[in-house]
């Protein structure tokens, strides 16, 4: 069995490979259901062709025992292959060595039968969004000289990595995400430092001083981090 099932409003395609009529059917539906295109296949010959020769799939839930060929070696084959393809591996066995062995042979993540469809189509999203993310990471920031890496917490200005301590990093990153939009200095504080911060409202200044000693060519003029007189500062 290969079936395509699909509704106009889905995006992302999973792949369902099990030999248990009721348990694929009801794991197809339910993930028809959250907005899912879903693909099935009953045997692991016709799953290996079919995510070959797919054009666009986005998960795979793997049964560990299937006919004509495991799970475990389908597996395998396709990571010898180079497919990054996300794995959940579904299986009966729930001993420790056998989890093991799943996800060592390439799955991303193991979940034991019998188990709940709430539990399943959460780590199906969780797998989707951390492949997502690799696939795209967060962009990085930038104003001329000035770039700010999101997922490695790296700024340089000029080509030159600067050290900014983390609240100068958010503050950074705050004002590179909303250029030219001007903050109080309240506002800061409560993006920044948070609503519960009990500190006086020059903290901002002081932090300000310092981002700009280490960002501009010539701080008393400054070119990126401006006083707006009487409001507060904006970038750029």
């Amino acid at each position: 069995m290969n079936e395509t099932r699909t509704r106009p409003s889905m995006t992302q395609t999973i792949l369902v490979v099990e030999d248990e009529d009721l348990i694929r059917e009801t794991v197809a539906l339910n993930l028809e259901d959250e907005g899912f295109r879903v693909l099935i296949c009953d045997n692991g010959r016709k799953a290996l062709t079919t995510i070959r020769e797919a054009e666009q799939l986005d998960l795979v839930i793997l049964d560990l025992m299937l006919p004509t060929l495991n799970g475990l070696d389908m597996c395998r084959l396709l990571r010898k292959e180079g497919n990054t393809v996300p794995i959940l591996m579904l299986t009966a066995k729930s001993a420790e060595s056998d989890r093991v062995m799943g996800l060592e042979v390439g799955a991303d993540d193991y979940l034991a039968k019998p188990f709940g469809m709430r539990e399943l189509v959460a780590r199906c999203r969780a797998l989707l969004r951390r492949n997502q993310q690799f696939i795209h990471p967060p962009a990085i920031l930038r104003c001329r000289d000035i770039y700010l890496d999101p997922e490695e917490c790296r700024v340089t200005v000029r080509s030159q990595r600067v050290d900014l301590s983390p609240k100068e990093f958010r503050l950074l990153e705050l004002f590179m995400r909303n250029p030219r939009r001007v903050w109080s200095r309240d506002q800061l504080l409560e993006r920044v430092w948070g609503p519960d911060f009990m500190g006086d409202s020059k903290t901002v200044d002081v932090h300000i001083r310092w981002l700009r000693e280490k960002l501009e060519a010539n701080p008393s003029q400054p070119e990126y981090l401006m006083t707006v007189r009487g409001f507060g500062y904006r970038f750029g």
